[in-house]
């Protein structure tokens, strides 16, 4: 099986999703930055999996790369190839999907309680966990659900925190993190980036242990749909 994966931003790397895509044998491709002007299509031949990481951009800045991104999607979807987006990646399978991704009443940034919905209780990737969960949040934007997609979880803040339509997987909150990586983005926003509008200090270990299970159970069953 070969997954290929978008890194958006240097610090913005695929975490614990690595584990699991290792545990079920899978080939892991990444694409270390996002294709320049004049790349060609992204070709998904021989590709079992898709996967978007999260980025400091928005799906809707006018950058080159970001049609050659929604383009595979589309074809992932079209060709039934499993997707998954993180944060960024949630927004532009979003919009490649046909949804409005939007700025946030606020902005999420550390550990908040996620509330499933009543389809969450059947999900493939997201059955039997109680509410709430806590899982690490750092996002401005957020997206309307696209058209046939099912709701699975919500924040305070933020409605939209997860969906599914078919087996192509939007996720706003991070899973994927682990104490090193929420270290690093703090460094390196704590000078003059959305830090200042974080309504509390965060400690990266604080919840780390949960999300670690948790991000081990969504991932290897997501990896599940892998073919």
């Amino acid at each position: 099986m070969h997954v290929l994966a978008f890194r958006h931003a240097p610090l913005e790397g695929i975490g614990t999703i690595a584990a699991a895509l290792d545990r079920c044998g899978a080939d892991l491709q990444v694409c270390a930055g996002p294709p320049g002007p004049a790349s060609p299509p992204v070709l998904l031949r021989d590709t079992s999996g898709l996967i978007l990481m999260g980025g400091p951009m928005s799906a809707n800045d006018d950058l080159p790369w970001i049609p050659h991104e929604i383009a595979a999607i589309q074809e992932a979807v079209h060709r039934g190839i499993p997707v998954l987006g993180i944060c960024l990646g949630s927004q532009l399978i979003a919009r490649a999907l046909g949804a409005r991704v939007y700025r946030n009443t606020e902005k999420e940034i550390g550990w908040f309680p996620l509330h499933w919905t009543s389809a969450a209780a059947a999900d493939p990737l997201f059955h039997g966990f109680s509410d709430p969960q806590t899982v690490f949040q750092w996002h401005g934007e957020t997206f309307d659900l696209p058209p046939g997609a099912q709701h699975l979880a919500y924040s305070a803040a933020c409605r939209h925190q997860a969906f599914r339509v078919g087996n192509v997987y939007g996720i706003q909150f991070h899973l994927e993190v682990t104490p090193p990586i929420i270290e690093d983005w703090l460094r390196q926003d704590a000078a003059c980036g959305d830090l200042r509008e974080a309504t509390a200090a965060i400690d990266p270990h604080a919840h780390a242990v949960r999300l670690a299970e948790l991000a081990a159970t969504v991932f290897d069953r997501w990896c599940r749909l892998l073919h």
